[in-house]
């Protein structure tokens, strides 16, 4: 039995029969052989590591959305067309297709931790699909307005459906000597409003162990809340003079969003957001020119208001308006401008960002 052959003679291509048998066919098929013996095998898993991977996976999902939700999403998952799944704005492209496809071969989706066997989803992927999902973005021009103006007063960008499901807020405001904190919830009541003094930066250079050791101390004593509001100051960086204390405010914030943030490495959501200092002056009238003005005044007169008017726009605890009145008339040489600060921002960040009132 032979196989034809091609072979050059005379300047031609010219086909010859080969027998099975002879050396030509042998040493071909031999090279072939080799070629492919070369390819890499493939790497057998670890199974039961990958069951337990699942598994903690399935657990951290099931662990952010209740069961109502975990059945809103998987409805979406197993009955949208492609077009629909498109308008899911984490959706578009290829990942829709996929998931259709995914649908089609091997079924409906049995739970959210399934989602993660489709190419481009990986858990962090999964998380902000299905809360997507669950809160879809809507609106046209007027939503984009409403970004621009968030993106003005906080960043980084958030959803505005988490900022109108907010149920309490820590205000942070932090200068060279002390550190302020106000706990409001979303009808203005004070829950909890004081601060602590810290760094003498002026007197000598810290290192960063002594400001880590100050800021956890300091975090030990905050609240929980959904969101942690920080004052970003907006410093000229041209006075070489104010060098240390940017240095000194940028460190302290970076540990605060770093100890704050703890559930960022699994949801991807942001707890701690920075709220523009001069916003918060103009929407109380505080600024003269560049230049913003004291809130003690502001702030005695919301005391006030809570104890004579029936519906203040702020509301004190009843068995903390005699000492925070006794604190803010005090003779002592001391500054307390950052918590006046706090509650003001913390005021703001409602009527502003929450409450959709006008800049």
């Amino acid at each position: 039995m032979s196989v034809p052959g091609l072979l050059m003679a005379a300047g031609r291509w010219r086909c010859f029969p080969i027998p099975l048998g002879s050396f030509p066919f042998q040493a071909l098929r031999s090279s072939c052989c080799r070629k492919k013996s070369t390819a890499p095998k493939n790497i057998i898993p670890n199974v039961a590591f990958c069951d337990e991977n699942a598994k903690e996976s399935q657990n951290a999902l099931d662990k952010l959305f209740s069961s109502e939700q975990q059945a809103s999403i998987l409805h979406v998952l197993n009955t949208a067309s492609n077009k629909e799944l498109e308008a899911f704005k984490l959706l578009r492209g290829r990942r829709s297709t996929n998931i259709v496809e995914h649908r089609e071969k091997f079924g409906p989706f049995q739970n959210l931790e399934s989602l993660m066997n489709v190419p481009l989803f990986q858990y962090k992927t999964t998380v902000q699909v299905c809360n997507s999902i669950l809160c879809p973005e809507t609106g046209g021009k007027k939503k984009l307005q409403e970004n621009r103006h968030l993106g003005k007063l906080i960043k980084p960008d958030i959803g505005r459906e988490r900022l109108k499901a907010v149920n309490s807020i820590v205000s942070i405001v932090f200068g060279t000597r002390r550190i302020a904190w106000a706990h409001l919830d979303r009808k203005l009541a004070v829950l909890d409003w004081q601060q602590s003094p810290c760094w003498r930066l002026l007197d000598r250079t810290y290192s960063s162990s002594v400001y880590l050791e100050e800021i956890s101390s300091i975090i030990s004593k905050l609240p929980k809340a959904d969101f942690y509001v920080l004052e970003k100051t907006g410093l000229p960086i041209q006075n070489s003079s104010l060098f240390p204390i940017l240095l000194h405010f940028h460190i302290v914030e970076a540990m605060l969003y770093a100890l704050l943030n703890e559930t960022f490495a699994q949801d991807g959501q942001h707890q701690v957001l920075s709220m523009n200092r001069n916003a918060v002056g103009k929407h109380f009238e505080l600024m003269i020119g560049d230049s913003r003005t004291s809130g003690k005044e502001l702030v005695k007169r919301f005391l006030s208001e809570s104890v004579l008017k029936a519906d203040p726009r702020v509301v004190f605890p009843a068995d903390k308006v005699v000492h925070y009145r006794q604190m803010f008339s005090s003779t002592e040489p001391q500054r307390i401008e950052e918590l006046y600060d706090s509650l003001l921002q913390a005021i703001a960040f409602y009527e502003l960002a929450v409450f959709d009132a006008k800049p």
